[in-house]
């Protein structure tokens, strides 16, 4: 601890003594006035020259830039998705009055649970209708079968034969219709009878899963074309993140990421990416599908979601982060000219790791860096 504090005393010395030649070499000289004095004004202010003393007490040291493995991320943004079979939309076949739901958002619902339960006199009218004309086809069958008999015996005509299967031919077919209509309201056929009529009918659960939305309350007149609930099935809903064409090729299937809120950012959902788009929009950006590692219920289809990908050892142009000085805002190294001359230079940095710190701008600058 006491090498690296005398290491960090002995570089911020350094640092003070170029940077104070260099300002005081730009306050002493005068102003130009044109255009060309300003330029060659301003590069003369960021270059200084140093005694034998001022080096010695400075401890300086050169060495260049060189490639280090620097763990990198990407921030990104997306929404939560899901394929079109595990999220489902349920409605009313027939409509109806809304009787009673226990129905909660983010409740788990299992496959077959009643959801909610619907009552209207259409109910009462089909079932009525379906026993109406089950009642007529028994005596229209024995009527068929009794003047399919006559007929074969001659002992009744043609026309009357033809005109008793017809009524039972069409009444079996009213019938198969009358018994669709009422699955499709969700009435089984089966328990259809004088003393079982029912006003209401039950809606079930198609699928396992968590309840997202609740658009209606009890009593509401409901339409066909009303969304009561919606449920979701978690065991592929997934995070699509928007990912600039740049970036691509730094993503692989596999990838670890961490994923936020807005609403609170400092619960961090851990995901890996399990697609990566091949088709890009104007923008040269295209959709990475990732997986939650533990899917949360609280967190719904077209939530927006903020991520950070981690990009592991990366081979980048590095320097000692000791190296780098800010000032004015700006980020700054020392360059060696040679014959005691040092010149400030203006640089962009990316990522930090292990005391080493990524030079972006780095292909224009000499191999005579201060350390």
């Amino acid at each position: 601890m006491k090498n690296n504090n005398q290491h960090k005393n002995k570089l911020q010395l350094r640092f003070v003594i170029i940077l104070s030649c260099i300002l005081l070499i730009a306050a002493c000289k005068p102003k130009e006035t044109e255009t060309a004095a300003v330029t060659e004004t301003e590069k003369v202010e960021s270059q200084t020259i140093l005694t034998d003393a001022q080096i010695k007490n400075a401890d300086i040291q050169i060495g260049k830039i060189e490639k280090r493995q620097i763990s990198s991320t990407i921030k990104v943004n997306g929404k939560i998705d899901v394929p079109p079979q595990n999220l489902v939309s349920i409605s009313v076949p027939m409509g109806g009055y809304l009787k009673s739901t226990k129905l909660l958002e983010g409740m788990f619902v299992a496959k077959g649970q009643v959801l909610c339960v619907v009552e209207d006199k259409q109910y009462i009218q089909l079932q009525e209708d379906y026993l109406m004309v089950k009642a007529k086809i028994d005596y229209a069958k024995s009527e068929y079968e009794r003047q399919k008999e006559l007929n074969q015996t001659k002992s009744s005509s043609d026309k009357v034969y033809q005109q008793a299967q017809t009524e039972y031919n069409s009444l079996t077919v009213l019938l198969q219709s009358y018994a669709e209509k009422l699955r499709f309201a969700g009435i089984n056929p089966s328990n259809v009878s004088a003393n079982k009529i029912s006003k209401s009918i039950n809606i079930y659960s198609p699928i396992n899963g968590y309840v997202s939305k609740i658009n209606v309350n009890i009593g509401k007149y409901v339409n066909p074309s009303d969304i009561l609930f919606e449920i979701v099935n978690p065991a592929d809903i997934h995070l699509a993140l928007t990912v600039f064409e740049k970036d691509i090729n730094k993503l692989s299937i596999g990838q670890s990421l961490s994923a936020y809120t807005n609403i609170n950012p400092n619960k961090k959902y851990q995901c890996k990416i399990i697609l990566i788009g091949k088709d890009f929009t104007e923008n040269h950006s295209t959709e990475v599908h990732c997986h939650f590692v533990n899917y949360d219920k609280a967190l719904l289809p077209g939530m927006y979601m903020n991520a950070v990908i981690d990009l592991k050892n990366n081979t980048l142009n590095a320097i000692p982060s000791d190296a780098v000085v800010k000032f004015e805002n700006k980020d700054y190294i020392f360059i060696d000219n040679g014959n005691k001359q040092y010149e400030m230079k203006e640089v962009t940095i990316g990522e930090s790791e292990n005391g080493y710190t990524e030079i972006i701008s780095a292909e224009d600058l000499t191999d005579k860096i201060l350390l």
